[in-house]
């Protein structure tokens, strides 16, 4: 089932809303730089709808947050601080030769929990394109989000800009955005057989000798 999770199992911190998939409007008021301001970079055409295939950005069951305890984790009074997802923007531009250019925007906010304190977080953020659940092309990038004195909260923005769907994948592509690589998980070490005792095996010839 594909949907944005904010609160897991009551001991997520309220979040001020929940992400919002939005189109061009976001990156204009990143790169505007506000009213009056002079823009920092040139807000890109804004795209017809009926002219490329331009799916809204989902995140995985388990991609939404980061949460770090001190101590064990689930007791909301011992949380430090989580990181979710604010806003979420997509544009998709088509290429002559058939295929897509796809531009993705994140706004990450964190939060502070009972046992948090002012400072520097990290998170990493994966952006993915898909087709039929397999990954045409992923990128992976380590976000920091700072929480001045003071403050219960701190956003901070990723814009990805350098992602392609080939022209065979044109429609029917998904765009995904994980919290802390969520499709990657370590497997279980494999478990070896112990070897047999020596006396056992040393019973057996003698068995046999008999």
């Amino acid at each position: 089932m594909r949907r944005a999770l904010i609160i897991f199992g009551g001991v997520v911190l309220a979040v001020p809303g929940a992400a919002r998939a939005e189109s061009g409007g976001f990156f204009k008021n990143l790169f505007s730089g506000g009213e009056g301001g002079a823009p920092a970079i040139a807000a890109p055409r804004a795209q017809d709808p009926d002219d490329v295939y331009c799916p809204p950005v989902f995140v995985p069951d388990g991609g939404a947050a980061i949460q770090a305890f001190a101590g064990g984790a689930g007791d909301k009074t011992r949380l430090r601080h989580q990181i979710v997802f604010s806003r979420l923007s997509r544009e998709c531009k088509a290429r002559p030769d058939g295929s897509v250019a796809v531009r993705v925007g994140v706004e990450l906010r964190a939060l502070l929990g009972p046992a948090g304190a002012a400072g520097r977080f990290e998170a990493p953020v994966t952006v993915a394109v898909k087709y039929n659940e397999q990954t045409v092309m992923a990128r992976t990038h380590r976000v920091a989000v700072s929480v001045p004195a003071g403050a219960a909260q701190g956003e901070a923005t990723l814009i990805e800009n350098d992602l392609s769907v080939p022209a065979d994948k044109a429609t029917g592509y998904d765009i995904e955005v994980t919290l802390a690589g969520a499709a990657a998980r370590a497997k279980p070490a494999a478990r070896r057989r112990k070897p047999a005792p020596a006396a056992t095996a040393e019973q057996g010839e003698a068995t046999a000798d008999q």
